[in-house]
């Protein structure tokens, strides 16, 4: 079987409309975050935008999406918080657990040691089926219902170490926030469309496809990095790969010379794709940037990187013009400043002025644009 030979113009115009940056009527959150492979969430702001700017009716309903249980909020890629369908959670997560990152010697030097991260689970399991508990009164179950008082401490500083494995597990999300305070609670009680998460063997057949239905066609060491930041064996995540062309469900295509794999039943829509000079803004921490990396030069030019990834994590708004980064903005009251790279290839400037707009509804504020070249 001969391998597909595509471009980058065509895989990137086909990624855009996978993000579903054409704006589909009749999406709701939890239909944006199943295609997008979930949401990134840590700020809850630039979630909602990433919802927002998707959907025709150009409101971004994820609190009611959460409020109805159709999106589950827990630490899932890379550690940090994500919008996922229960259905997409319970496929992702098994994958993230298996590398057992938690177990390694520098982790718990760091955080707690593997004894005391077995203690944790075993009175997370006992203590939140059922509850809503905020972090302070958490820490304090699991010190009464393991003896260990060290723990208290322990659950209650830095960034949710000690939970982030809880939640790969499954055994952990985010319940229903308390006058403004975080609550958590088991993934089960939160939705009964819960499922238990299986094995990673068979999780992989619905969370890699999921992936490359949104980010490919893409490498296998690109899917470890989205998923824990390579702290996979490279020879774990190649081998589930080999597994999915095996059963036919992904096959390799050539980009511009490179060997990738995208899902099967997207060969066609890849080959028939075109170039576009689609223009759209996307807000901060955007899953079209974050799907393939900020380090993917055929979508950010690695002299434009630190714009973009800028420093504390932070992954900025920006312009994508025919599927690549094309500089960045930032709104200030009314004005919309627009930095666009020296070398982007914007021509038309009606466009941009309509993504103004389009930015604004979703913000509640009529935007100026101003372009200032960098």
């Amino acid at each position: 079987m001969s391998v597909p030979e595509l471009t980058w113009d065509q895989v990137l115009s086909w990624r855009m409309e996978r993000h579903l940056l054409d704006r589909p009527a009749g999406l709701d959150p939890a239909a944006v975050a199943c295609r997008l492979a979930g949401i990134q969430a840590q700020v809850a702001s630039s979630a909602a935008q990433a919802v927002a700017v998707r959907r025709a009716e150009r409101t971004d309903g994820v609190d009611d999406a959460l409020g109805s249980r159709t999106l589950i909020r827990t630490w899932a890629m890379r550690g940090t918080l994500h919008l996922l369908r229960p259905a997409d959670a319970a496929a992702f997560l098994p994958l993230i657990a298996s590398a057992r990152s938690w177990l390694t010697p520098p982790w718990q030097r760091e955080f707690a040691t593997a004894g005391q991260m077995d203690a944790i689970a075993e009175a997370v399991s006992a203590v939140l089926p059922g509850a809503e508990l905020t972090r302070e009164e958490l820490a304090s179950a699991v010190v009464e219902h393991s003896g260990d008082a060290s723990l208290g401490e322990k659950l209650t500083s830095g960034w949710g170490a000690l939970l982030k494995p809880m939640a790969w597990q499954g055994l952990l999300c985010n319940g229903t926030s308390r006058g403004g305070r975080v609550t958590f609670t088991t993934p089960s009680t939160w939705t009964a469309d819960w499922i238990a998460p299986s094995e990673p063997d068979v999780a992989v057949r619905t969370a890699l496809p999921a992936y490359l239905a949104a980010h490919g066609p893409a490498a296998p060491e690109t899917f470890g990095q989205w998923l824990l930041r390579g702290a996979l064996r490279r020879s774990v995540t190649r081998g589930w790969f080999t597994s999915l062309v095996d059963d036919g469900s992904i096959a390799p295509v050539r980009v511009d010379g490179e060997t990738l794999h995208a899902r099967t039943e997207d060969l066609d829509a890849l080959a028939a794709a075109e170039p576009s000079s689609r223009v759209r803004l996307l807000p901060a921490f955007d899953q079209y940037v974050l799907g393939p990396g900020t380090g993917d030069t055929r979508i950010l030019a690695p002299e434009r990187r630190k714009l973009v990834s800028r420093a504390g994590g932070w992954i900025a708004p920006v312009v994508v013009v025919g599927g690549r980064v094309a500089g960045t903005w930032k709104v200030d009251g009314g004005s919309l400043d627009v930095e666009l790279f020296s070398e982007s290839d914007l021509v038309d400037r009606d466009a941009l002025d309509a993504e103004a707009d389009v930015l604004g509804d979703v913000l509640g504020v009529r935007l100026t644009p101003s372009i200032t070249r960098v």
